[in-house]
């Protein structure tokens, strides 16, 4: 990508904002224009790179560009976004900039609703044991690619492996990106009003093999029809291997105790650590995955009975007084709170709330035999709560208010469990903000 006499408009500074204005400057590249909507308070690097600060308004979006970079939080059915396709500008995130300016790398590439992080942290620690300094992880996971590639001299250096998150709002604007392994662990309802239908959400996902080809791989998930439909409706151009909790006939599966591995009976169930059916999915793909690109069985198994799992996800926090807390916070969908709910059998208080998806509570409603009580907090927090158990629902303002009530209710051999169902954004910035604030929060009980 020869970008030097471009004019390059950023859309949303962020982390992911900065670091593709830094390997653009990095490039060469001198016409670079950021628009946010809220106000810059440190300029200094910007100013010093000669970098324009402007705001949102219509005027910018009709300006002179030849390409734009949007962070991956600007939803695709904006309206300056659908009026920057309108005017043929190429709209890219900072993952496919990373991808055409780096040299050539190996990505294994993880999608989906649920099970992302985990399984991408996962194949890093994999990766790390065998290519040690040469494995980096990125993405959705909360480190910009653009930042990645720099930091470790991608963009002359070839050869480095890279476990990469990668959501709907990054692979809706991918170009040319090609993973030499990916994964969709699952598709169930999320971002509806941000990707303008479940539709377009569920399509995105299949973006992520459209490029892959010849004996690269995607690893299918047979027991999610969600997956196996759309994967049938967008054919896949590469290798496929199958993944399954249910199915023998797949590659890779469950059998009398152990994990079958893309055909090699590879991990002994009662070795691994995780608890939860849907962590033995995720642990089944990141050591396909790791399998497909060459890595030993002795060095999947070593690192996957090692591993505890990932922060703010069905994470122990405390024991107080006989109950355990435990922080889910980045169950940010009623999906992810249901697989939660999965892990216990009795005795939850659920703490549920935050920024309002609209998310139907339908399915969750189900899945509610484990719960004592239901406290909602924050914006989304009552129409959740009495969504799901009408007047028995206890509302609060905030969630240091659901805590110190989730205390009060709760009896030794109860957990307190926060699986908010929804994003952060009314009171946090993200979802790990929200979880360390909960920890603080319980710490401090």
């Amino acid at each position: 990508m020869n970008l030097k006499e471009k004019k390059v408009l950023i859309i949303g500074l962020a982390r992911s904002g900065m670091a593709a204005i830094r390997l653009l400057h990095e490039i060469g590249v001198q016409d670079i224009t950021l628009s946010d909507r809220s106000e810059i308070k440190d300029r200094t690097y910007l100013d010093e790179i000669g970098v324009k600060i402007v705001g949102q308004e219509d005027a910018v979006f009709e300006g002179d560009y030849d390409l734009v970079i949007k962070n991956p939080g600007v939803p695709p059915v904006s309206p300056f976004i659908r009026r920057l396709h309108e005017r043929g500008i190429p709209v890219i995130t900072e993952i496919e900039l990373a991808y055409q300016t780096a040299a050539r790398q190996h990505y294994i590439t993880i999608t989906g609703t649920n099970g992302k992080t985990t399984t991408t942290t996962l194949v890093y620690e994999i990766l790390k044991k065998v290519y040690g300094d040469k494995a980096h992880v990125a993405g959705n996971i909360g480190i910009p690619l653009c930042e990645v590639v720099l930091d470790n001299h991608m963009l002359e250096e070839e050869g480095h492996y890279i476990a990469l998150e990668i959501s709907q709002g990054q692979l809706v604007d991918i170009d040319t990106f090609e993973p030499e392994v990916s994964v969709i662990t699952n598709l169930t309802p999320d971002h509806v009003d941000s990707m303008g239908g479940l539709e377009n959400y569920y399509l995105s996902k299949t973006r992520v093999y459209e490029n892959m080809k010849g004996e690269e791989v995607f690893l299918r998930n047979l027991d999610d029809d969600n997956v196996m439909s759309y994967t049938e409706r967008k054919p896949i151009p590469c290798r496929v291997l199958t993944f399954s909790l249910e199915k023998k006939e797949a590659d890779s599966h469950m059998e009398d105790g152990w994990l079958i591995i893309n055909g090699e009976k590879m991990l002994e169930i009662s070795r691994i650590r995780l608890v939860g059916q849907h962590n033995l999915q995720n642990i089944i793909v990141a050591a396909s995955a790791c399998a497909c690109i060459g890595i030993d069985a002795d060095v999947i198994r070593e690192v996957v009975y090692g591993f505890q799992g990932v922060e703010h996800r069905i994470e122990f926090v405390r024991e107080l007084d006989g109950v355990k807390y435990y922080n889910d916070s980045k169950g940010t969908n009623t999906d992810a709170t249901i697989t939660a709910l999965k892990a216990f059998d009795h005795g939850v208080i659920l703490l549920v709330g935050g920024y309002e998806k609209g998310l139907s509570m339908d399915e969750m409603k189900k899945h509610l035999g484990c719960v004592k009580e239901v406290i909602g907090y924050g914006a989304s927090g009552r129409r959740i709560a009495t969504d799901l158990v009408g007047d028995k629902a206890h509302i609060v303002t905030d969630l240091v208010e659901a805590t110190h009530l989730a205390k009060d209710l709760a009896e030794s051999g109860d957990t307190v469990l926060l699986s908010p169902t929804t994003s952060s954004f009314d009171q946090y910035s993200c979802f790990e903000e929200r979880g360390l604030h909960f920890k603080k929060i319980v710490n401090e009980l």
